[in-house]
């Protein structure tokens, strides 16, 4: 077995593992539920779920989609969840072992191997994104709710992450600096200088991180205020734009502008799609968290590749 097929198989399994205490966040969080107490049950009878049928993925296709004790049937959701999230992890496994082989195993590198913890985190930043979108996209599809517990909570960990990246920045690391003699300085009682002004690499990282995520808030607010003043009604919730700056908090500015332009195309295509079938009106709700979620997840797989295009375009 390759060093890369090990750490996708254990990308995989973690996945599983976090996949299924996904489930029990999607299940409770929205009811404001305790996720510690009671231990996981089955939702129709409330019956305790054995061990060997708490098995992530597994479980569920030897019970042939049923519990134990009722026979109902246990939704489709739960093993999709499980699924998709060991999929997530495992692709950033991957591309885990394609970092450190970079780094610490390629000769031709144009990196220095000092850049590997910032490209680390920035990877755990991704893998704790995929795990929050796919909780938040299920959860608005079936009960319209984005819980603060993961938003906000995405909020915190996207800022933090930033911090401890900017502790492994050189000391001229993406640092600001304006061009000599463009602006003075004046000081009381000294005399005026001419000089570069500059901000710090870390200074510069959080401080653009905390901009784009107020910036990508503050955007999906004027949206909303704006339509509930021409139309006299609610059309997008709080939580909409509490996950966008989430995204903004773990991505960046621009991968959550291009995470808003995928899921407001995806919304509008299926919108199409519900009135020409006479499911819909002009009037209908739309689930645009979950469309939102799913740009998101997009944007943080190939968001980077699609930004980068677009800029050689402009230039």
């Amino acid at each position: 077995m390759s060093s890369r097929i090990a750490y996708e198989v254990a990308g995989f399994l973690l996945g599983l593992i976090f996949g299924s205490f996904l489930n029990v966040c999607i299940s409770r969080l929205p009811g404001q539920r305790s996720i510690v107490k009671p231990g996981s049950q089955c939702p129709e009878c409330k019956a305790p779920i054995r061990w060997y049928d708490n098995i992530p993925l597994l479980s569920w296709f030897l019970l042939r989609g049923r519990c134990r004790d009722c026979r109902r049937p246990i939704p489709w959701r739960y093993p999709l969840v499980e699924l998709s999230t060991a999929i997530w992890f495992t692709i950033q496994a991957a591309r885990f072992h394609t970092l450190l082989n970079f780094y610490f195993n390629d000769p031709t590198r144009s990196a220095p191997s000092t850049y590997a913890p910032f490209a680390i985190i920035a990877n755990l930043s991704v893998i704790v994104l995929g795990f929050l979108l796919i909780g938040l996209m299920v959860m608005d599809w079936q009960t319209g709710l984005l819980p603060n517990s993961f938003t906000v909570t995405g909020i915190f960990l996207g800022l933090t992450l930033t911090c401890a990246q900017a502790i492994f920045l050189s000391p001229t690391e993406g640092q600001v600096v304006l061009p000599p003699h463009s602006i003075q300085l004046t000081s009381v009682g000294a005399a005026t200088e001419n000089g570069n002004v500059f901000l710090t690499g870390p200074e510069a990282l959080i401080g653009g991180r905390i901009l784009a995520t107020l910036g990508a808030a503050l955007l999906l607010l004027s949206i909303r205020w704006l339509y509930r003043a021409l139309r006299h009604r609610e059309g997008m919730g709080l939580g909409d734009a509490k996950m966008l700056a989430m995204i903004a908090a773990l991505l960046g500015f621009w991968p959550a502008m291009l995470s808003f332009f995928f899921g407001a195309l995806a919304a509008s295509v299926y919108g199409v799609y519900l009135m020409a079938r006479g499911r819909a009106g002009a009037s209908s709700k739309l689930a645009f968290g979950s469309f939102l979620a799913a740009g998101g997840l997009v944007a943080a797989q190939i968001g980077d590749r699609i930004i980068d295009a677009y800029s050689q375009l402009l230039r």
